[in-house]
C-alpha cells in the first residue's frame, strides 16, 4: 500500500453547489492557481456538461494549471463523457470522473434501472473515457447506502474496464466511521483486482462526520481523499482539505501516509475562498478560523508562553497563520502591488487594468494606514466584478439616517448608458438603499441572506457584505466591501443584480446535485 495520500480537490465542483456559492470563470481560475501552488494533486474543475460557462471554465484551467492533475466530471452517459473530455483535452494530466448511482432507492427512483443495467452502463462509460485518457475514476454514487455485495460486483467490472481510481462516496452523510472505515477496508480485500486501482472516498457532512468517515477509510486503506477548502459544498458541506491534511500529518503514528500539500499556502487559500464566494470561516473553525490558534485562559497563555507545545499540536505558521508578508501602504509604488497581487492568483494582463487596480489601491490607502492581502482580494474582487458585466454601475450613494427619522437613500447608477436616480425610504440605511436600487434595476428578486464581515482587524477595516438574493428558483451571491459598509452594501446588491442579468436563462451547476 503506497504511503502517499492523494488530496484530490473538488471546491470548484462540488464546493460550487454550495447555493450561493456560484463562482466567475475567471474567479475559477484564481482558486485553481492557488491549489496548484498548495500541490493539490486532482483538480476537480467542474461539471463541463452543465453548462457552456462551466466547460469554459475547466477547459482555461486545464490550459493555465501544469503541476495538478485536472479532472472533469461526468455521468455515465455519452454526452457528459465527451464534454468532459474536450474540456481537459488541453492538459497533459487530465482525468474524467464519470458516475452512476448504485443504492437501491437511487436507481429505483430515480434511474429506474435494475442492478444489472447500471452495472453495464458503469462499464461501458469507463470503457469510453478510456478513449480519451488513461487517467479515469468512477463513482459509484450513494455507495454508504448500497449493497455491499453490488458494490464488489460493480467495482470489479469498473477496474478490469480500466478505471484506475474507484471512489467511495458517502453522498447523503449516513455513514460513521467505524462503518465506513470497514466498508473500505472489506471492498479492498474482496474485490479480487483492487490492487490495480486507488481506492478514494468522498464524504459529505450531514451528520458532521465527514472529516472523521475520510480519516477512518485512510485507515481502511483509501489513498485519495476527496475534499474542499473550508469544508465547503451542498447541505452541510464536504470534508474539509485543510482538516484532512493536518490530521495526516500531526498523526503520522496513526495513518501511516502522508501528503506533497504545501500546508502554508492553506490559510491564504481559505481567505481566497472566502472572500470569493462570501462564505465567511466561524472563528472556532479548525486551523483557519481566526481563534484556531488563539489562547485567552490564563493557564493556556502561561503554558505557551514557557512552551509553545503544553497546548499547541500545531503551529500557526505551518499552515500559513504568519507567513511574512510585504506591508503595503500609500506610499508603496506599482512594482510592489504587482508582485503581491500576482502572489495572490491575481494575473494583471494589461496596462490598463494596472492602472485601474492601483488607482484603487491608492485610493482604499487613502482610507487605511496598511493594506492587507485580504483587502487586496477584495478590492481586485471589486475590480473584476465591475468588468465582467457594465449592465449596472453604482455612481453615487447618499444617505441620511437619523435618530427619531425613517432613513432615506438617494443612489443613481449608471445603466444603458445613461444614469438612473432614485430616493427611497427604509427601515435602515442599508434597507432603504437596497430599495432605492430595487427601483432602479426592477429585478423582482428576494433577499435571502444579508450578511456582513470585517475583512481585516481595527476600525479602519473594511466591511465585507455579502447579499444572496433568489430569483425563479435560481440563487445569486453579491458581494462589496468598503471602509463604509453602507457603501459596501450598495456594492453586493449591485453585483448581484449584474450577476442574475448576465446569467439570465442560463443553466447552472447548482440546479444539479452529484456525489
Amino acid at each position: 500500500m503506497s504511503d502517499q495520500l492523494l488530496i484530490f480537490d473538488t471546491t470548484l465542483r462540488d464546493g460550487e453547489q454550495s447555493p450561493g456559492a456560484s463562482m466567475t470563470a475567471d474567479e475559477k481560475l484564481r482558486i485553481a492557481v492557488q491549489l496548484e501552488r498548495m500541490h493539490v494533486d486532482i483538480i476537480e474543475a467542474g461539471f463541463p456538461a452543465a453548462s457552456p460557462g462551466d466547460f469554459d471554465a475547466v477547459q482555461q484551467i486545464a490550459r493555465r494549471v501544469t503541476e495538478s492533475t485536472i479532472c472533469g466530471l461526468a455521468r455515465a452517459i455519452e454526452r457528459d463523457i465527451e464534454k468532459a473530455a474536450a474540456a481537459v483535452q488541453p492538459s497533459s494530466r487530465r482525468r474524467i470522473h464519470t458516475f452512476i448511482a448504485t443504492s437501491p432507492i437511487h436507481m429505483q427512483e430515480k434511474l429506474k434501472m435494475t442492478p444489472k443495467q447500471v452495472l453495464e452502463q458503469a462499464v461501458w462509460a469507463v470503457k469510453k473515457a478510456c478513449n480519451y485518457t488513461d487517467d479515469v475514476e468512477f463513482s459509484p454514487e450513494d455507495a454508504g447506502r448500497s449493497d455491499p455485495d453490488f458494490l464488489c460486483r460493480i467495482l470489479e467490472a469498473v477496474i478490469a474496464a480500466g478505471a484506475r481510481t474507484v471512489n467511495i462516496p458517502d453522498t447523503v452523510g449516513y455513514a460513521i466511521p467505524s462503518e465506513f472505515g470497514q466498508l473500505i477496508h472489506s471492498l479492498m480485500e474482496r474485490i479480487p483486482n483492487s490492487s490495480q486501482a486507488v481506492f478514494s472516498v468522498h464524504c459529505h457532512n450531514d451528520l458532521g462526520l465527514a472529516v472523521a468517515n475520510s480519516l477512518a477509510a485512510v485507515m481502511g486503506g483509501a489513498r485519495q481523499v476527496e475534499c474542499t477548502i473550508n469544508g465547503l459544498g451542498e447541505r452541510a458541506g464536504n470534508a474539509a482539505l485543510e482538516e484532512v491534511v493536518m490530521a495526516i500529518r500531526t498523526r503520522p503514528d496513526r495513518y501511516g501516509c502522508n501528503t506533497v500539500i504545501d500546508a502554508t499556502e492553506i490559510v491564504p487559500a481559505s481567505r481566497l475562498i472566502s472572500n470569493i464566494t462570501g462564505f465567511a470561516v466561524q472563528p472556532n473553525k479548525a486551523i483557519v478560523g481566526a481563534n484556531a490558534f488563539a489562547h485567552e485562559a490564563g493557564i493556556h497563555q502561561d503554558g505557551v508562553i514557557k512552551h509553545r507545545e503544553t497546548y499547541e499540536i500545531m503551529r500557526a505558521e505551518d499552515v500559513g497563520w504568519t507567513a511574512n508578508r510585504m506591508v503595503l501602504g500609500k506610499h508603496s509604488g506599482r512594482s510592489a502591488l504587482k508582485q503581491r497581487l500576482q502572489k495572490l492568483g491575481f494575473e494583471i494582463e494589461s496596462e490598463e487594468t494596472m492602472n485601474v487596480a492601483f488607482a484603487r489601491f491608492k485610493a482604499l490607502a487613502d482610507k487605511k494606514h496598511e493594506i492587507f492581502d485580504e483587502d487586496l482580494q477584495a478590492l481586485m474582487s471589486e475590480h473584476t466584478i465591475e468588468t465582467l458585466s457594465d449592465t449596472y454601475r453604482l455612481v453615487s450613494m447618499s444617505v441620511c439616517s437619523q435618530t427619531g427619522e425613517i432613513p432615506e437613500a438617494t443612489v443613481t447608477v449608471a445603466v444603458e448608458g445613461g444614469e438612473k436616480t432614485e430616493v427611497a425610504r427604509g427601515s435602515g440605511p442599508v434597507d432603504a438603499t437596497f430599495r432605492a436600487i430595487e427601483k432602479i434595476v426592477n429585478s423582482a428578486s428576494t433577499l435571502q441572506l444579508y450578511s456582513v464581515n470585517n475583512i481585516t482587524s481595527g476600525t479602519d477595516s473594511q466591511g465585507e457584505v455579502t447579499v444572496r438574493v433568489e430569483k425563479d428558483g435560481r440563487i445569486i451571491n453579491g458581494h462589496g466591501a468598503d471602509t463604509d459598509i453602507v457603501i459596501a452594501s450598495g456594492r453586493a446588491y449591485i453585483n448581484a443584480m449584474n450577476k442574475l442579468a448576465a446569467n439570465e436563462g442560463r443553466s447552472h451547476p447548482q440546479q444539479t446535485h452529484f456525489l
